[in-house]
C-alpha cells in the first residue's frame, strides 16, 4: 500500500484474491489484483427521531453496551440494505423506544467521522408520536425526556450538534 489509508479489507468478496490499494479517480480503493474488482468503501446510513413531549423536550436513550454504555443519544439505528428511509426510522424508534411514529421532515443529514473505522452519513427526522408505550428496548438501558439547555453527557457528537440547531432553528416544540 502506498498511501495513508488504513487497510481494512485483504481479500477480494468476488473471488478471493489478494486486494491492494490502487488509484482510481484520484481516489486509493482496494482493488482485487486476480479479477481488478474495486471496493467502494461507502458510509453506513442511519436514521433518528427527533420526539418532544408537551413541555418541548427531547427524547433521549441511554446506550446499553459497548464504547458508549452509559451515554445518552438521539434514538437511532442503522438501515437496512433494502430499506426505505422513512420505513427505516420507524422502524428502528419502535426497537428502540417501543414508540409508532410518524416522520414529518427531515431536520438534518450529517456525516459522522466519530468513528474512523465506520464513517456513516445520519438522517434526523422530526416525528411525532403516533401510539405505543415509551419503555427502552433493543440497544438502549432507559428513555427520558431532557431539556435542550440541560441534556446528559452524550455518545455522539453530531447528536450534541443536531441539538445545538434545534435551539436554533425555528422547529415546533
Amino acid at each position: 500500500m502506498t498511501t495513508n489509508i488504513k487497510q481494512r479489507f485483504f481479500f477480494c468478496p468476488k473471488c478471493g484474491g489478494k486486494l491492494e490499494y490502487k488509484k482510481h479517480n484520484d481516489r486509493f480503493r482496494p482493488t482485487c489484483t486476480s479479477c481488478s474488482y474495486i471496493i467502494y468503501e461507502n458510509p453506513i446510513v442511519g436514521v433518528a427521531a427527533i420526539i418532544y413531549n408537551h413541555k418541548g423536550h427531547i427524547l433521549l436513550g441511554r446506550r446499553k453496551g459497548g464504547k458508549y454504555q452509559g451515554m445518552w443519544c438521539i434514538p437511532c439505528g442503522y438501515l437496512e440494505y433494502d430499506e426505505d428511509v422513512y420505513v427505516g426510522v420507524i422502524r428502528e424508534i419502535k426497537e428502540e423506544t417501543n414508540l409508532d411514529i410518524e416522520p414529518t421532515s427531515v431536520f438534518t443529514v450529517q456525516s459522522n467521522f466519530h468513528e474512523p473505522e465506520c464513517h456513516t452519513v445520519g438522517i434526523w427526522f422530526l416525528s411525532q408520536i403516533k401510539g405505543g408505550k415509551l419503555e427502552a428496548g433493543d440497544d438502549l438501558l432507559d428513555v427520558a425526556y431532557f431539556d435542550l439547555l440541560s441534556y446528559p453527557t452524550m455518545a455522539f457528537p453530531t447528536d450534541i450538534k443536531v441539538i445545538e440547531l434545534l435551539l436554533n432553528s425555528n422547529s415546533k416544540r
